[in-house]
């Protein structure tokens, strides 16, 4: 059976820090070729054309931190729900996290949720292995060719999951067979300003001292305690969502990627909002680690360019408009944000914060490369077809009617964008076409990811 072939036709490429008019044949599930300039009419025989011509193409965003909230959690989100989402944002690829209902702590309990993926996801997948005080045996199972990592709560956030005995933490940082990656925030630094708020305020703590409660103080402790650990012990350590400029200065900037053994990556909402939203957005922008002042976002932006930052994700984390409606200590932290991720990194390109190139290497090459992915994450020839087509010039609002989110909101309700997501192809199929999610009928492209480790 002949495959298809798909060509994109003098697109402004965005790959592999360049931004040059080519075209790029895809054929099946692989990019055939890529070339500068236009290919022969002989070489694109057959192929569907996609005119380009205006439109940024860019390798799919890789996002290494979701929350889909399946199983256990489906009244907030799906698999099927929220990689349709990515897919209406970039994304082609996503690595979930374990606290779930049950919580990812068995390689059974893993493979239950690959499953579910393999039966339901408009975009490719792969989950992280959840580590526990209990666990380390089934920890150290953990296949690093086929598991994007090990899952560390060295602080407590949504679920139970915190590792705090220090002989099991030192156990795994020393035997893990993958990559580490931490939440860290310090729990007595975090229970001590909770009680000094609740002196003050009692239940009725304001929004706005979330960022004082969840401090810059307990961030850093955690963050270089989890550094000096794997420094010794030799651990490829992933410190998740930096949030304060104080844990920048853990993070070596003039280094290659391929030399690093502690990496960090920065989230959407650390780079976007400040303390300063908390009084119209409230509980909507309440996260873990918090949203901080105006002078951490400032230099977290700086550090995405001198490279002590090494990706951008989302920390897609979904709940009900209802659960976030709450009080402060009842609202739960974390919010949605696949589907607009990648355009509030466009904005920050047309505010000219950074260069369209460095976004591609933040969101797509260099998550390829610190996670060691099997062919995925550049526009390359022999690559998989996970790309991305975007009108930079195409403003759009979030509204209601076209959040694709299970739960309904997001924090950039409202917001008009500058460029939209016109298209996403996942191994070759178009999954997103700028308005509807190409799904039906059981068309789920995504596939598990690999590694090369």
């Amino acid at each position: 059976m002949s495959r298809s072939r798909t060509l994109f036709s003098q697109a402004h490429i965005v790959n592999e820090g360049r931004v040059f008019v080519g075209d790029v044949l895809v054929e099946g599930e692989m990019i055939l070729k890529v070339k500068e300039g236009s290919l022969t009419l002989e070489e694109v025989q057959g192929a569907e054309v996609v005119n380009a011509k205006g439109f940024w193409l860019m390798p799919g965003c890789i996002d290494d931190q979701v929350h889909f909230r399946e199983p256990g959690l489906t009244h907030k989100a799906e698999i099927a729900t929220e990689s349709a989402a990515a897919a209406a944002g970039g994304i082609t690829s996503f690595m979930e996290m374990p606290n779930t209902i049950p919580q990812a702590l068995t390689q059974e309990l893993l493979q239950d949720k690959y499953e579910r993926a393999d039966e339901v996801s408009a975009v490719n997948y792969s989950f992280f292995m959840g580590a526990s005080n209990g666990n380390i045996d089934e920890v150290l199972k953990t296949d690093p060719k086929r598991i994007c990592g090990v899952k560390v709560f060295m602080g407590s956030s949504t679920g139970d999951m915190l590792v705090d005995e220090e002989k099991v933490l030192e156990g795994i940082f020393k035997e893990s067979p993958t990559l580490v990656a931490t939440h860290c925030e310090d729990e007595s630094i975090i229970r001590a300003n909770i009680a000094t708020a609740k002196e003050r305020w009692g239940e009725n703590v304001p929004i706005d001292q979330h960022h004082l409660i969840r401090s810059a103080e307990a961030c850093y402790k955690s963050s270089s305690k989890a550094a000096e650990l794997a420094s010794k012990l030799g651990t490829r350590l992933h410190i998740l969502h930096i949030s304060t400029a104080k844990e920048l200065s853990l993070f070596d900037g003039n280094k290659a990627l391929s030399e690093k053994r502690i990496t960090a990556e920065a989230c959407i909402h650390h780079l976007w909002f400040t303390d300063a939203d908390y009084s119209n957005k409230g509980t909507y922008i309440k996260w873990n680690p918090a949203v901080k002042t105006e002078r951490d976002r400032t230099a977290i932006r700086a550090a995405l360019l001198d490279g002590r930052i090494d990706v951008v994700a989302t920390d897609h984390a979904p709940h009900t408009v209802e659960e976030k409606s709450g009080k402060y200590f009842s609202a739960p932290s974390g919010g949605p944000l696949v589907q607009h991720g990648l355009p509030a990194m466009l904005d920050l390109v047309h505010q000219g914060v950074i260069s369209v190139e460095r976004v591609v290497e933040l969101m797509s090459h260099r998550v390829a490369e610190c996670f060691q992915l099997e062919n995925r994450g550049y526009i390359r020839e022999g690559y998989q077809a996970d790309l991305v087509l975007v009108n930079p010039d195409a403003a759009w609002t979030v509204t209601g009617e076209n959040i694709l989110y299970k739960c309904g909101w997001s924090p950039f309700t409202g917001h008009e964008f500058k460029s939209h997501v016109v298209g996403t192809w996942v191994n070759g199929t178009r999954v997103w076409n700028g308005v509807n999610i190409l799904t039906e009928n059981g068309n789920h492209a995504g596939q598990r990811l690999t590694f090369n480790r």
